[in-house]
C-alpha cells in the first residue's frame, strides 16, 4: 500500500472535524501527488505532539524558519509507509528522543494552515506521541529550541491551533 492509499484510509477512518476531514479527501483526489512537497495547490504533512501525561507536560519545538513554538512535524517521505510512520520519524527527529510511541486511536487532530509561497496550504494530520519516562530532548537542526511546557502554559507561548491539538491530546489521554 502506498503512503498515499494510507492517508486516504486514515482520513476516511478519522471521526470527527468532518467538514475539514473530507476537504483532505477532496484535495488527494484531485492531486494524485497532494502527499508531497512538490504539490504547489498544497500537500498533507504529518505531526506528532510529544506529551508527558506523568508530568503533565509537552514538549514544543521553537520552529527555526517560523519562529513559533510548535508540535514536532513536517513533510512526508518517499521512506514513510504510513501517516503514523511518518508522524513518528518527524517527532524523533525533532525531539531528539527515541522510543517515542504514538497514543494509540490514530491522529488526535487535523488542522488546514496557510503556508509561504510557493505552496498554499498544509494539510496536516496531527498525532500524539507519549515521550519515555526520563528521555532527555536534543535540538535539531529545524529547530531554534526545544521546551516542555506545561499544559497551561501552551496558551502563552503557542498559537490556537497547539491549543486545540494539546487539548485534544488531553481529552484521548
Amino acid at each position: 500500500m502506498s503512503l498515499y492509499d494510507d492517508a486516504v484510509l486514515v482520513l476516511k477512518g478519522y471521526e470527527g472535524q468532518d467538514e475539514l476531514r473530507q476537504s483532505y479527501l477532496d484535495h488527494l483526489t484531485a492531486h494524485p501527488d497532494g502527499m508531497w512537497k512538490a504539490c504547489h495547490a498544497g500537500h498533507v504533512t504529518a505531526s506528532a505532539l510529544v506529551i508527558d501525561p506523568e508530568r503533565g507536560r509537552v514538549l514544543l519545538t521553537l520552529h527555526r524558519k517560523l519562529r513559533m513554538w510548535l508540535q514536532m512535524g513536517g513533510h512526508c517521505e518517499p521512506g514513510d509507509a504510513t501517516m503514523a510512520a511518518a508522524a513518528l520519524r518527524e517527532a524523533t527527529e525533532e525531539s531528539g528522543m527515541a522510543g517515542l510511541t504514538l497514543l494509540p486511536g490514530g491522529p488526535v487532530r487535523l488542522d488546514r494552515h496557510p503556508i509561504p509561497s510557493p505552496c498554499h496550504w498544509h494539510y496536516d494530520v496531527q498525532y500524539a506521541a507519549l515521550a519515555p519516562s526520563g528521555a532527555v530532548a536534543a535540538i535539531s537542526d529545524e529547530s531554534l529550541d526545544l521546551r516542555w511546557f506545561p499544559y497551561d502554559e501552551v496558551a502563552s507561548v503557542a498559537d490556537e491551533s497547539v491549543v486545540r491539538l494539546v487539548d485534544a491530546t488531553r481529552a484521548r489521554l
